[in-house]
């Protein structure tokens, strides 16, 4: 049986980006189990926080595709919002909406680009970016804007573009540095092997 994943996003960096850091982790994780990793679906995170009828609709349509034989990923930037709480009460609400599916509520704190901050070491050289022994040791989830982290240590002052940086960035991250140095990133590996392992259990 193929575990089909069913994403949704909040930006076009995570459109391109997250299927590419998905199918890493699933050969790092779950390499035995057969998977799709489908396009993600982007909503804006105002629809998905405070429109009720808009979150239902989105989560409908990625159990559509998904299926029977898969699972739902919804992946926000926490921004300053509790991770753990947001995250909790998204889970508890879209199970409600479509519980006939297994969904996992992932919210990177603060932002998706902290993750590559917790693996900045590897990155070093990458995409200009220039990675002190200092900035390897920077608390991953503590700047309020990763992207501008980012921007400032490239080289080439060419700025931060989620689009082109992102998937990138996450095509090149040491994932077992970012798990080691992000609890978000880490309840991400956790959740991809739960709802995988429902599918596929491990022999």
């Amino acid at each position: 049986m193929t575990v089909k994943v069913s994403a949704i996003v909040e930006g076009d960096g995570e459109v391109l980006a997250l299927p590419i850091l998905l199918r890493r982790i699933w050969q790092w994780q779950t390499p035995d189990c057969p998977v799709q990793i489908l396009t993600p679906i982007r909503v804006p995170r105002m629809s998905l926080v405070n429109r009720p009828q808009e979150f239902s609709r989105h989560l409908q349509l990625a159990a559509s595709k998904c299926g029977e034989s898969g699972w739902i990923l919804v992946l926000l930037d926490a921004d300053d919002d509790c991770p753990k709480a947001l995250g909790e009460q998204l889970r508890e609400r879209a199970q409600q909406i479509v519980p006939h599916r297994p969904v996992a509520v992932v919210l990177a704190n603060r932002e998706y680009e902290a993750w590559f901050i917790a693996a900045a070491a590897s990155l070093e050289g990458h995409r200009s970016l220039r990675i002190s022994r200092d900035d390897a040791e920077a608390d991953a989830e503590q700047p309020r804007n990763a992207k501008g982290w980012l921007a400032l240590r490239k080289a080439d002052r060419s700025g931060y573009h989620p689009v082109t940086d992102q998937p990138a960035l996450s095509a090149r991250m040491d994932l077992q540095m970012a798990f080691d140095r992000s609890r978000s990133f880490r309840k991400l590996c956790s959740d991809w092997v739960a709802k995988t392992r429902l599918f596929c259990p491990a022999d």
